[in-house]
């Protein structure tokens, strides 16, 4: 007779999981990007949600009524005014990006490579910022006793007999605009450009030259390649200040131009703010669509 002898049942023992300590270095970057975060969202977020919102609202001669209409957008996209006054402002930005960036360029490389020190190259551009000492507004209006008829340069025109007699559009005109803008934002082209060139490998401008590159080849195959970030950071902050620029039109224009930021302020004045805030969604986004354009062209991560 044979016994069987019961086997001890084997049971699988499910080990416990284990459990996720807390760490605090896992939110440390949320907490140290949480006062960036609110100050953008309060002071940047915030003011261009209010100004969407504020676009679709009513209004008429003595107030706004909250709604839900497209008629300031169709007012402002359906006016053949309007989009003269949207091509008036890329004009000036076109014309005062250009003359901004020729002039930039070259003080920027004069100071970075014609200046042997360092101390020499920072000395002569702060002399570019005295200017900024001042506000806007005092050395924008500086230019009518220099541009006026009986100003500087008709005076002494005339006296050398030059001219019969004085020039009538130096003031009050396009020329003044594009020139008192050119004065205001030229150095917001300088001080990128500026800031790239003096990351170029000096080297490499060596190694072109001893591979028998003139100047201009130097500078066009070395020296304007690496200056693009530079270029294109200049042009963001040229373009996006002249778009929303409304008081160098006004006074250098004698009120004879127009500009898209000029007709926002006209519009506020007569308490039209949902009109002047769908204008200012058409130009928000006109802008970020230029800068896009921009950053698809050059990368510009690199001088970030």
């Amino acid at each position: 007779m044979t016994v069987a002898l019961d086997q001890p049942a084997t049971t699988a023992v499910a080990k416990p999981a284990k459990r996720r300590r807390f760490s605090i270095g896992a939110i440390t970057p949320y907490l140290q990007s949480a006062p960036l975060a609110l100050i953008l969202g309060a002071f940047l977020l915030l003011p261009i949600i209010m100004i969407i919102v504020v676009s679709f609202w009513d209004y008429d001669f003595a107030s706004m009524y909250p709604d839900f209409l497209a008629t300031n957008y169709s007012d402002v996209l359906g006016s053949w005014v309007t989009w003269k006054t949207y091509l008036n402002t890329l004009k000036y930005a076109a014309i005062v990006w250009a003359l901004t960036l020729v002039i930039g360029f070259w003080v920027a490389y004069f100071l970075a490579f014609h200046i042997r020190t360092t101390a020499m190259q920072m000395v002569l551009f702060l002399v570019c910022t005295v200017p900024f000492l001042t506000s806007n507004i005092i050395r924008m209006i500086s230019w009518i006793p220099v541009l006026g008829r009986n100003g500087l340069v008709n005076s002494t025109l005339v006296q050398m007999g030059l001219i019969p007699k004085p020039i009538e559009w130096l003031l009050y005109s396009e020329f003044a605009v594009v020139l008192a803008m050119v004065h205001l934002y030229t150095l917001f082209m300088v001080t990128p450009i500026f800031n790239t060139l003096m990351r170029i490998d000096k080297s490499l401008i060596e190694a072109a030259r001893d591979a028998g590159a003139s100047g201009w080849q130097v500078l066009w195959n070395v020296i304007i390649p690496l200056a693009k970030p530079g270029m294109a950071i200049g042009t963001i902050f040229v373009v996006t200040l002249v778009m929303a620029d409304f008081s160098t039109v006004q006074v250098m224009s004698g009120g004879q131009s127009a500009s898209v930021a000029l007709m926002m302020k006209n519009q506020m004045s007569l308490l039209q703010y949902p009109a002047a805030a769908a204008n200012a969604v058409v130009l928000l986004v006109l802008v970020l669509l230029m800068v896009a354009g921009i950053l698809r062209i050059v990368d510009i991560r690199k001088e970030l």
